[in-house]
């Protein structure tokens, strides 16, 4: 049978969602917990990589496995043996052709601020301390300049020979929740380090450093030195990944 299940992790302990050799991922410890369970190897197919320190409330993945337990059960087991920071939020039986990546048709990451004059210590780990004084008028008028034809080699580390780089924004926004200015963006599919690319230059444009126009300059052109900084990977988190077009 196919196990579809969602989860939530913080990355602060992991070198991202891909197996590695000679760290912890978030990837290997479901397998691990998995290969327990199955008494067999079990590889776990997640709908996209998180880079290391990132975080998830919505990362959707599958596995096969040839115990036929309820979805629950197997919450309940990989949940028992898996480390604390991991958790499996849903499991449900899945159609034998569904994939978690290839049948993902969309991903909404937030990115976390933290606007307080001091640090927060409990925000520190989940929201980038930049401080106050942000303009969030300027902002805002950033995060709208990368909608619309989106080069994304302007804002990410060098893409792949032959991977396509031209990837639109389905929508982004800007909300304000106490000290917390929280960015999200949504879009079919994201460039390694895209969206800390965005979020790095928007925030420039916020404190003065740049404009708004050169957001959308560097977003049209796909030339990485017209862009700013990339932001800190602890401020990410992938919320959802979509399995319907957006309406």
């Amino acid at each position: 049978m196919r196990v579809k299940i969602t989860l939530a992790y913080v990355g602060t302990n992991y070198a991202g969602w891909q197996r590695q050799s000679n760290a912890p991922t978030v990837q290997g410890a479901v397998e691990a917990a998995a290969a327990v369970i199955a008494d067999q190897p079990v590889t776990v197919y997640g709908a996209g990589r998180t880079d290391a320190g990132v975080h998830a409330r919505g990362q959707v993945a599958h596995f096969d496995t040839s115990r036929d337990w309820p979805a629950e059960e197997w919450q309940r087991a990989l949940n028992a043996l898996m480390p604390a920071d991991v958790r499996v939020v849903d499991a449900a039986p899945a159609d034998p052709l569904f994939h978690a990546r290839h049948g993902a048709r969309g991903k909404t990451y937030s990115y976390q601020l933290d606007t307080e004059a001091v640090a927060s210590p409990f925000l520190a780990p989940y929201a980038w301390h930049v401080g106050s004084g942000l303009d969030e008028a300027a902002l805002s008028a950033a995060t709208e300049a990368l909608l619309g034809r989106l080069d994304q080699r302007a804002f990410a580390t060098q893409p792949e020979p032959g991977e396509r780089t031209e990837r639109p924004l389905q929508s982004a926004t800007i909300e304000r929740d106490g000290s917390v200015v929280r960015i999200t963006i949504r879009g079919r599919s994201f460039l390694r380090f895209a969206v800390r690319g965005m979020v790095g230059t928007i925030v420039e444009v916020a404190r003065g450093r740049r404009t708004v126009a050169s957001v959308r300059a560097a977003a049209e052109s796909g030339d990485r030195t017209l862009a700013g900084a990339t932001a800190p990977p602890h401020g990410l988190c992938l919320c959802r990944v979509h399995y319907q077009e957006p309406e």
